[in-house]
């Protein structure tokens, strides 16, 4: 079978037109994802049931036919498996017991296989109903995004209770980063095993660090997750999505080792393109364009397509699609890429 085209970029080919998937692209802006949800009760329920999670993973491939299918989940699942309390408020997300300093050297990982079997189970079910082109991502959180809910109990706008940890009790930080790191590296490891073709490690809170504690959370721990992974699975491809991070980018893909390397829409082109001639990009369309529709949504793809199509591209927005974007905008920027 020729190799799926979302595989063939990860290799470092080129592709026209340029494998596309969309990150969050099971959600409420589907009414079939919608009933689903209804159907499940609450949001964990539906990350643990591999039926229900199966079925909202596979409705944007039947409906968009998109090149890449994301495995349905949470990347908060990890501190579920420490026990540390999450669970989901309504226009509020999600909530966990906030993690004190003194708490850190007690977690126990001992329970995470167990706990996230139902999610292995839905990659193996995944892999046998896509379709055999579909590209299917596995995917789990970074250490440093998944630390700063733990630490909050909450997200917040900078994470300043996070950054705050790291300055007062660095050794606190090193300890849970490698942690989460080890736990995330397995559970990739696993999801691989079980029939994923990559994996995408989301750091969505990469950007509010400064260039020493980028280095010491974004890098260091990833670095750590991708060896730990390479050396289970040689062949393992790995896409770093670090949204904020910046010009910080550029040393981010070197020394993490991730193969490709996630964009948000604050890239300029020209930087992105820099990023491009050391090997293959994700993104990077605004979210809100989407939203537009129109002009706006048919400029913003002929641009990335304009500066990034020549090279290995994988296209995508630059973060999640949101519930209130029309799904006729949708099939316009698909019809516009593939057109």
């Amino acid at each position: 079978m020729e190799q799926r085209k979302l595989m063939r970029v990860l290799n470092g080919e080129t592709v026209s037109p340029p494998p596309v998937w969309l990150m969050r692209q099971a959600g409420r802006y589907l009414p079939e994802y919608r009933e689903i949800r209804a159907k499940a009760g609450g949001f964990l329920d539906l990350c643990y049931d591999p039926d229900f999670a199966t079925e909202v993973t596979l409705q944007p491939i039947r409906r968009f036919g998109f090149d890449g299918a994301i495995l349905f989940s949470d990347i908060l699942v990890i501190p579920d498996a420490l026990d540390r309390g999450l669970h989901f408020v309504a226009g509020e997300g999600p909530k966990l017991t906030p993690l004190r300093v003194d708490e850190v050297a007690s977690l126990d990982p001992s329970r995470a296989e167990t706990h996230l079997a139902p999610v292995i189970a839905t990659v193996a079910r995944l892999r046998e109903e896509l379709p055999a082109e579909t590209t299917l991502i596995g995917f789990c959180g970074a250490p440093f995004t998944v630390a700063t809910y733990m630490i909050a109990g909450h997200g917040t706008p900078d994470q300043a209770p996070a950054r705050l940890f790291g300055y007062r009790h660095p050794e606190a930080m090193e300890k849970l980063l490698y942690l989460l790191a080890e736990m995330s590296a397995d559970y990739l490891i696993r999801q691989l095993t079980a029939g994923a073709d990559c994996v995408q490690i989301f750091d969505s809170w990469a950007g509010v660090l400064d260039e020493a504690c980028f280095e010491a959370y974004a890098i260091g721990p990833v670095r750590r997750m991708v060896e730990k992974v390479r050396a289970a699975k040689p062949d393992a491809k790995i896409i770093g999505f670090a949204k904020g991070a910046g010009a910080f980018l550029s040393t981010y893909r070197e020394k993490t080792g991730v193969d490709a390397v996630g964009l948000d829409w604050q890239v300029p082109m020209g930087f992105a393109q820099d990023l491009q001639r050391s090997g293959p990009v994700q993104g990077n369309l605004d979210p809100l364009r989407l939203i537009a529709g129109g002009r706006a949504l048919d400029e913003g793809v002929d641009r990335i397509l304009q500066n990034l199509g020549s090279g290995p591209l994988i296209f995508n927005l630059g973060h999640g699609i949101t519930p209130d974007a029309p799904i006729e905008h949708v099939e316009a920027l698909l019809k516009r890429l593939r057109g």
